[in-house]
């Protein structure tokens, strides 16, 4: 054991705490990184202007505390989002990493249990026992997709309180049907699970695929989480939100710390929101170059999944550390997520796509790691 880990070992931390460790992939130093599903497009210049401006204006106010229901937030989201949504369905917070914790906060805890099913986010476990909420890691089929008939199987035998689907999934970048939200949402209804799809990757799925917001009315133990940091390229800025029934939001507030979203923060996502067209204009880009990726892998002899998210999981890695590191001497990072056979790569820019398939291909041509 490490001298970090002894000391941090002697301090009177949880037990369900003990031997976890932060989330976290590498970040190195690179030219080309593609391995944190990031959007690597940048900023528009005009995006950037009417950010610089709006942020710029609530500095003027910083000595007063912001709009604790960052109301104009919320009227926006719901505007963007459609489906008839209004502000009273809409809840944000500092990415949607903390809307999920703001979800265990008031739905899980002690006593209580969080459904997964991996290979899925990683964070859904850690924030399950930051949470105090036991972990429970169903089961996908041996292509590590999730079909109705399973999924509310499992719920039916669990009865977990909450119940995460996420949609495209994190790694492998496919999407649920509707038919498998419905039927989980159903099999909840003797636990009364809360039903979470997240939804961070759904501006990159295929035109024509169908969001679960389309299900929201009549289920209020449903939950919709999406993210600015992905498609409106603000990682940075951490924002994140959520469209569910009036009294779920109402329920977060009674866990939510006070004034929790900043004004710069507000401001960011106000401007961003409403100059969004320049954005979704490098979404439809990304979609491109992810669909290279797919095309170019399927013709070296990899086996990607198909994708509806800004990344590509693909199979038939004969090595994947070997691979991994071949890719990170020249430059290009991509993530090892642990899955044996497996990798999984960012779609970036077209200049970035180009250098992870040349330095892909002269690996294969070099016969380091190629196709199992």
């Amino acid at each position: 054991m490490s001298e970090q880990l002894e000391r941090l070992d002697r301090l009177p931390l949880r037990t369900n705490l003990r031997g976890l460790s932060p989330y976290g992939a590498p970040q190195l130093d690179v030219p080309i990184l593609l391995n944190v599903n990031e959007n690597t497009h940048g900023v528009p210049a005009d995006v950037q202007a009417a950010i610089t401006a709006a942020v710029a204006e609530a500095a003027t106010g910083l000595n007063r505390y912001p709009d604790r229901e960052f109301t104009e937030l919320r009227e926006a989201l719901a505007e963007y989002l459609g489906h008839g949504l209004v502000a009273d369905n809409i809840w944000a917070a500092n990415g949607s990493n903390e809307v999920l914790q703001q979800i265990l906060q008031a739905f899980g805890g002690p006593g209580r249990t969080a459904l997964g099913f991996p290979p899925t986010y990683s964070m859904y476990p850690l924030l399950a026992s930051g949470t105090d909420t036991e972990y429970i890691a169903g089961v996908r089929a041996d292509d590590y997709g999730l079909d109705a008939e399973s999924a509310a199987a499992q719920v039916r035998e669990l009865q977990p309180n909450v119940v995460f689907l996420c949609s495209p999934n994190n790694p492998t970048g496919t999407g649920l049907g509707l038919d498998v939200v419905e039927a989980v949402y159903e099999a909840g209804e003797a636990s009364q699970a809360i039903v979470i799809v997240d939804e961070a990757y759904h501006e990159f799925a295929h035109d024509g695929t169908p969001s679960a917001l389309t299900l929201l009315p009549g289920r209020e133990r449903l939950i919709v989480s999406r993210t600015m940091s992905k498609a409106f390229a603000l990682a940075g800025a951490r924002i994140g939100y959520m469209a569910a029934a009036p009294e779920v939001a109402d329920a977060i507030r009674l866990v939510r710390l006070p004034y929790h979203l900043s004004a710069i923060t507000q401001a960011t996502a106000l401007a961003a929101l409403h100059h969004r067209e320049a954005l979704m204009a490098d979404v439809e880009d990304i979609k491109v170059q992810r669909d290279r990726i797919v095309s170019e892998l399927t013709r070296l002899g990899f086996t990607p999944a198909a994708s509806d998210s800004n990344y590509v999981f693909f199979g038939g890695v004969g090595n994947p550390h070997a691979l991994w590191q071949g890719l990170l001497d020249r430059g290009v990072l991509i993530r090892d997520v642990g899955i044996p056979g497996h990798l999984r790569v960012t779609a970036g820019t077209e200049p970035e796509t180009t250098a992870f398939l040349e330095a892909l291909e002269a690996l294969v041509d070099g016969q380091l790691s190629g196709p199992a």
